[in-house]
């Protein structure tokens, strides 16, 4: 019924919630990005969500990724209409941020050379590969684009 996908067997496996992990949007690298220091990648693209920016503020000034992440979905709070159009662009600038500010960050992604980079979240078909590995995997697609962007600089 479904091919087992070869590639992913020998690519760069991360979970986007392990703080660990350097390539995670929850890894406590900060940058600055528009006048504002973001303690995590999730940070700035949970506060992007919404045009409200009383609420941007209080994700930017959340204690961990956890909470800006929780705060960046609640059910009561209305997203931006445009956010699926734009959400691929807001995580590209957070990533790429924080690789060209965190000189650990930037070597840990350069260091993956030429592996495929597997988001491998089990419920999110979009960020990441899904439960049926078929997912757009789009974070481990900004991923290696930045990882090809360093390398031409």
């Amino acid at each position: 019924m479904f091919e087992h996908d070869l590639r992913l067997e020998n690519a760069c496996h991360f979970s986007r919630f392990d703080a660990g992990h350097p390539l995670s949007t929850f890894s406590p690298h900060d940058f600055q990005l528009e006048e504002a220091v973001w303690a995590t990648a999730e940070h700035y693209f949970q506060a992007h969500k919404f045009r409200d920016r009383a609420y941007g503020e209080k994700i930017r000034l959340a204690i961990d990724a956890r909470l800006a992440h929780k705060l960046g979905n609640t059910w009561w709070k209305r997203k931006r209409a445009d956010w699926k159009s734009i959400r691929r662009t807001i995580m590209t600038r957070a990533m790429y941020s924080k690789c060209i500010q965190n000189s650990a960050v930037k070597q840990a992604l350069l260091d993956t050379g030429d592996l495929l980079l597997v988001e491998t979240s089990a419920y999110d078909h979009y960020w990441g590969i899904g439960r049926d590995q078929r997912g757009e995997n789009m974070l481990g697609q900004v991923l290696m684009a930045i990882r090809e962007k360093l390398r031409e600089r």
